[in-house]
């Protein structure tokens, strides 16, 4: 599987993070901000999962996020950490 097909495997999972309305608003906009991030072709990959991992720990930290919203990020964590 190529680094661009990694990549957009975790836009999948964070773009449903971001389309879940059970999920508080700012975990939803990180969720965005993050794909944002990921898609930043100028960076290096390294520094790109660097910062997105950064958020989403920040996100699943989060006291009012609810339990399948923690376990989402945690997966989509353990992903970016096989692109780094």
């Amino acid at each position: 599987m190529s680094l661009e097909e990694k990549i957009e495997q975790v836009c999948a999972g964070l773009t449903a993070i971001s389309e879940d309305n059970s999920i508080p608003r700012n975990i939803r906009r990180g969720a965005e901000e993050v794909i944002q991030i990921l898609h930043k072709d100028s960076e290096p990959i390294d520094l790109r999962v660097a910062s997105a991992t950064s958020i989403l720990d920040e996100l699943a930290n989060d006291p009012n996020i609810p339990l399948h919203g923690r376990t989402l990020i945690w997966n989509i964590m353990s992903r970016l950490e096989e692109l780094a």
